[in-house]
């Protein structure tokens, strides 16, 4: 019966998405005249070349995104392109009221959203999935990043992706201006071609405006690759630059653990690795890492975990995010059959904690093949961990998209996990291969957007039901949000490499939205929202049900208040402690049905001082939970930033004798000397788990993509133990690493 209901969602699923009709709005078909030049441009914010004085290559008039989005932009904008044998530039003038401005950081990589800043998005293969962004806030600070997944979608935007480029901004009294210098090494396009998708956009936060060069209906995400311009180049573009680039690195460190049974030595570690990267052609990139090492990527922000499935942790190694969309896109969010954290990432036993477990190579090769197919093959070799007895594997995805349509395409995987030493074992066996199919549609204008996939896993012990399903579809206009979603995992499905929350379950979730935007009133929006999930599994029938209600308003000031009603039904299928602080648990087999509310407020994040305070409570399993979520912020602009985490929750369960808190502090020190140099201390308390993590983290960029970082790590137990239950404060580890990288070209 199981098979039935799957065949016949999956078909009506496919039916639906690649034969539903593209209902479209007509857009603003913007376009801007790219001039050749053979000048020597000179990067330095002042419009003094002859190419900056023709009238061909300039734009105007950004359409106002926010508060509106049917009108200019009261603060004019003027954008001029053009390039030559090896870069493109650009010259921007933003008037602006005097010269105060809300830069809140000097650090690289700033996100736009309350920040002084202008940027450009660039579509070189006119394919409306992926593009390039490259912006500049007033005080000359950079970001690059990609655009994935069409930008319909908040996770679809990363500023990971580092390259080598030049901007240079100037101040004056009504304007500020910026020049920029964007070598094509370091874009993927295909050669020879004279047309790419553009657009730009700005935020002006004194005149509480955001503008994008192509018209964006506010409910769309401005990065949203539905809504572009063209750039007409005046003669087909080639790559004279640089296609080889190495990036070496050296790094130091020492370590201690004061947990072992005996007195542990400092551990001395020291290694010598870097990366190549070789543009095969201008579309197709081929990366390769010898003994990568990540200690200086950003620790991972905890969290209290009262679910009873595993915690997903977002990837931050930069090596896996450029074009991780041909990667880690097939399914959801919690059916994902490639999650490259699984790669050199281990977990500490005692405290818990992700722990590097080395990778002695590996490669990456991704790009376009044409303006059609698009391809990428990963292969890495992670060490044994003996501590952990963990064996040496080798993990390697292959995966292809075809585009159809406007914005749609078809994507087709096969990812292996194997270990080469036949005398150990997985524990399913030894490898783990899954294969599977996406079709990912969106219309033009992104009004209908879905996706609909079936993927399947292979291990030596195979079981019944090993695949995954699932299915999305929505619509969206001016005032209305509307979709469908369900899933599938059999019970035999077996990712090893992948983030699988559970198995053996269907899951059906419709939801809708609808906004009210009133005029002349200082809410700028608001509505009602809803969704409602059940969750069928083996057996045992409906064992979840969902009911969320709420209402949002959003302010002309940029802040947003929002209220949530939730109705929850839950049957465990497995004992659970609700409280997630390995107290008594609640049986298998009983089920329990609760009401409870959420008030959300964030406030305007482009002020010196702003927070987010989330709070609620309700009934909660067989007792209550009350919580306080918040994080504020104050800004010594634009050098220094100090904020503090509180997560708070209380408990009240029948069948436990007391109540129970937990507590998790996080507060952060960031402080950024230069455009160059900076500093991060964060640390954080878990009541849960016991432990205090401090993570102190200098960087020092040299030179272009080049720097040197001195990161020290600490973890203590605090926390109450023994008989007497005393409060007790224990190191478990520290150590200090020293990192030296820089990028080359050749």
């Amino acid at each position: 019966m199981t098979n039935f209901k799957f065949k016949l969602s999956f078909l009506k699923a496919v039916v639906v998405l690649i034969f539903l009709p593209s209902i479209l709005i007509s857009q603003d078909k913007r376009s801007i005249f790219v001039k050749y030049t053979d000048e020597d441009v000179v990067i330095d914010g002042i419009s003094d070349e002859k190419i900056w004085q023709n009238e061909e290559n300039m734009t105007s008039d950004y359409w106002l995104y926010f508060p509106v989005d049917t009108t200019t932009a009261t603060k004019k904008t003027v954008l001029r392109l053009a390039f030559d044998d090896e870069k493109i530039y650009a010259f921007i003038k933003l008037d602006h009221d005097g010269k105060d401005y809300v830069v809140p950081s000097l650090k690289r990589d700033f996100r736009a959203s309350g920040n002084d800043n202008v940027s450009l998005i660039m579509d070189p293969f006119c394919d409306g999935i992926n593009a390039f962004i490259f912006g500049v806030n007033p005080y000359g600070v950079q970001r690059e990043g990609l655009i994935s997944l069409g930008g319909t979608e908040r996770g679809s935007f990363s500023t990971s992706w580092d390259q080598k480029w030049e901007s240079i901004t100037k101040i004056n009294d009504d304007h500020w201006t910026v020049e920029m210098a964007i070598p094509f090494s370091s874009i993927r396009f295909i050669p020879n071609s004279t047309r790419w998708r553009l657009n730009s956009y700005r935020f002006d936060m004194k005149a509480n405006e955001r503008s994008s060069w192509v018209n964006i209906p506010r409910n769309q995400l401005i990065m949203n690759l539905g809504y572009l311009g063209d750039m007409i180049f005046e003669k087909p573009i080639t790559n004279k630059g640089s296609k080889y680039s190495f990036i070496p690195f050296v790094a130091g460190g020492a370590s201690k653990k004061y947990n072992t049974p005996t007195p542990s030595k400092v551990n001395l570690t020291s290694g010598v690795g870097g990366d190549i990267k070789v543009a095969v052609t201008s579309s197709m990139n081929l990366d390769m890492t010898i003994n990568p090492d990540f200690s200086q990527v950003e620790v991972d922000q905890q969290v209290v975990n009262i679910d009873r499935f595993e915690i997903f942790f977002p990837e931050r190694r930069q090596f896996f995010l450029e074009n991780e969309d041909l990667f880690a896109s097939y399914g959801f969010e919690n059916i994902n059959p490639f999650f490259s954290r699984r790669i050199g990432i281990g977990t500490d036993p005692v405290t818990k904690l992700s722990v590097q477990n080395p990778i002695y190579a590996g490669m990456r090769l991704n790009g376009k093949l044409n303006d059609k197919w698009r391809l990428g093959l990963l292969s890495m070799q992670t060490a044994d961990i003996e501590d952990f007895g963990v064996p040496s594997f080798n993990h390697s995805m292959l995966s292809i998209q075809r585009k159809v349509g406007a914005r749609s395409n078809f994507a087709g995987f096969f990812a292996n996990k194997f270990n080469l030493d036949k005398e150990s074992n997985l524990g399913n066996g030894e490898f783990n291969r899954l294969f599977g199919l996406d079709y990912n549609f969106a219309t033009s204008d992104n009004r209908w957007t879905g996706k609909v996939f079936y993927h399947r896993s292979l291990s030596p012990q195979q079981k019944d039901l090993a695949f995954s399903h699932g299915a999305t579809i929505g619509f969206v206009n001016q005032n209305a949000q509307i979709s469908w979603r369900h899933e599938m995992v059999g019970a035999g499905y077996d990712a090893q490499m992948g983030f699988v929350r559970r198995r053996d379950y269907q899951r059906y979730r419709p939801q809708a939205a609808y906004s009210f935007f009133p005029k002349n009133s200082k809410i700028n929006s608001h509505g009602p929202e809803g969704s409602y999930e059940l969750i069928n599994q083996g057996n045992l029938g409906f064992t979840d049900k969902a009911l969320r209600i709420g209402y949002g308003l959003g302010f002309l000031d940029n802040s947003r208040f929002e209220l949530m009603y939730a109705n929850q039904y839950v049957y465990l299928f497995s004992p659970f402690d609700p409280t997630g602080t390995n107290r008594k648990r609640l049986v298998e087999g009983t089920s329990f049905q609760y009401n409870a509310i959420e008030a959300m407020y964030f406030s305007d994040n482009s002020k010196k001082f702003n927070y987010t305070l989330r709070s609620g409570g309700g009934e909660y399993f067989n007792g209550q939970r009350y919580f306080i979520n918040s994080r504020a912020t104050y800004r010594f602009e634009p050098k220094v930033s100090l904020s503090l985490g509180v997560n708070y929750n209380y408990f009240t369960q029948d069948h436990l004798e007391k109540s129970v808190d937990t507590w998790l502090l996080s507060p952060t020190v960031d402080i950024t000397f230069s455009k160059s140099l900076f500093l991060t201390t964060f640390v954080q308390y878990n009541s849960q788990i016991k432990n205090t993590n401090v993570n102190t983290r200098l960087q020092w960029r040299f030179a272009p993509v080049s720097d040197f970082f001195l990161v020290f790590t600490s973890n203590s137990f605090m926390g109450d133990t023994g008989p007497e239950s005393r409060f007790l404060i224990q190191r478990r580890d520290q150590g200090i690493v020293a990192k030296w990288t820089y990028w080359l070209n050749v």
